[in-house]
């Protein structure tokens, strides 16, 4: 299913050695013609890291989507109400966001964006940047990939020795596991074997 002229919400949490990555995902995926509407978790909003400062990515995505950041809880219940988007993206997911997300838990703008989205059941995205994937969070990632409306980006080891546990999603697969996504199938391979 074509993305232009759907409304994506593209959700942001604190894997911050990710954002790069995931800004040139956006554009690319702002560029299909998608009504991209930015949602950013209260941590990826405000902090400046070593991989750059908050208001600087704030600014980026904002020139990018031509649309403001829904960053708070209630800024983001009305997706559910108002069935404002097609499709929600999380990229980059995180750990602490996985389990929110399989618990049930909306505390921040990304958990209740998905929580208001999937009240619709409608697609959700998502792209896993956690160094705990095969260890604590595997049995959010099993429980989240066992539920309804709910898609995974491919997952890969990015350090299998040094971060043996640790999984980043395929990122350069967005557009067509998003298109798979709002067709209601997950895009496959869904585990490759390393970057």
């Amino acid at each position: 299913m074509d993305l232009k002229d759907k409304t994506v919400g593209f959700a942001m949490c604190g894997s911050f050695c990710t954002f790069k990555k995931a800004l040139e995902m956006l554009e690319k995926l702002c560029m299909t013609g998608a009504n991209v509407i930015p949602i950013m978790s209260d941590i990826s909003y405000t902090t400046d890291t070593r991989f750059g400062k908050a208001e600087d990515f704030k600014n980026k995505i904002r020139k990018m989507c031509n649309n403001d950041i829904i960053h708070t809880v209630d800024g983001a219940e009305p997706i559910g109400p108002k069935a404002l988007l097609d499709l929600l993206i999380i990229m980059p997911c995180t750990g602490n966001t996985l389990a929110k997300l399989n618990s049930g838990i909306a505390d921040t703008a990304v958990t209740m964006a998905a929580k208001a989205h999937l009240r619709n059941a409608r697609p959700v995205l998502i792209a896993v940047s956690t160094n705990d994937a095969l260890s604590n969070a595997a049995k959010n990632i099993g429980g989240l990939m066992n539920a309804r409306n709910i898609y995974f980006l491919p997952l890969k080891q990015d350090d299998c020795i040094k971060k043996p546990t640790s999984v980043v999603a395929d990122f350069e697969t967005l557009i067509p596991a998003a298109e798979a996504a709002l067709s209601k199938r997950q895009f496959q391979p869904v585990l490759g074997t390393g970057m």
